[in-house]
């Protein structure tokens, strides 16, 4: 459903809704570009509200019939979450993830999609602005780094090692205040944590090999099937928090990511396990 061709379309488009609608209000906002949605942490601009209709636009025009499932469109609607289980094809979208970071003009920040076919993420992008390249994976094919010009170099996740050599990626701000305590108590048994606050650097930083984990507790889809594919196509094996699969329409539950089964499994004992 997803060639290699039409996925390097889908780059294409993120890549013009960065140089269009992202990059030219970088460092560039004034204070009534950037408003709040849930709370203080949660923010949105004036760039991943145009990036996203730049982007929907495209995904509709390219893929006549599609869904759209936009960040910002769920925040202004929340039932078209609902709608993605049963879509034959859908795309999630965020236009800008590391909200936090663009809003203080950190260069850390990333344009993500994921096709969805029948509850199955089966292809993904995460595009960078500032460095200006797309890594995309498609389900069974792969997981790559292409840049505007063409030159593509193949992603692999890290060699395996023991817990306490793990460079991770830890998210615990949304976890329950139990779970928060316990993670973060037990955060000094891995090798070292980096919080990049952005996903998508996260994964791509897993995903190439620059990083051990992962773990999040918040799923929203936008978020993770983009990322969640990368880096099993780069070879890397990831789970929810009971050990069952990640499914893009299942938003709770937490999700650890790691080179292999058997460094999900000591990360887990690590971290989670009571």
């Amino acid at each position: 459903m997803i060639t290699a061709a039409r996925a390097g379309e889908v780059a294409g488009l993120l890549r013009q809704a960065a140089q269009g609608e992202i990059l030219p209000r970088w460092r560039r906002l004034d204070a009534a570009a950037v408003r709040t949605k849930t709370g203080p942490l949660d923010l949105v601009t004036d760039a991943d509200e145009a990036a996203e209709r730049v982007i929907e636009a495209g995904l509709q025009r390219l893929f006549p019939g599609c869904l759209v499932v936009g960040e910002e469109g769920c925040a202004a609607d929340p039932a078209l979450l609902g709608k993605l289980a049963g879509a034959e094809l859908a795309f999630v979208v965020d236009p800008v993830d590391g909200t936090a970071n663009f809003a203080a003009g950190l260069p850390l920040f990333g344009c993500m999609a994921a096709a969805i076919h029948r509850g199955e993420v089966i292809a993904g992008w995460i595009h960078d602005p500032v460095g200006d390249d797309t890594a995309m994976a498609l389900r069974g094919e792969g997981a790559w780094i292409e840049t505007a010009e063409g030159k593509r170099r193949d992603l692999q996740v890290a060699a395996p090692v023991p817990v306490g050599r793990m460079i991770a990626a830890v998210s615990w701000g949304y976890m329950a205040p139990a779970l928060k305590a316990q993670v973060t108590a037990r955060l000094p048994r891995l090798g070292a944590v980096v919080g990049l606050r952005c996903a998508a650097h996260e994964y791509r930083l897993a995903a190439e090999g620059h990083a051990h984990a992962l773990v999040y507790n918040r799923l929203y889809p936008w978020d993770h099937g983009p990322g969640w594919l990368l880096h099993r196509e780069a070879g890397g094996y990831a789970a929810r928090f009971d050990g069952t699969p990640y499914r893009p329409v299942e938003h709770t539950g937490g999700l650890i990511v790691a080179p292999n089964r058997e460094g999900w499994e000591e990360l887990h004992a690590t971290l989670i396990a009571v």
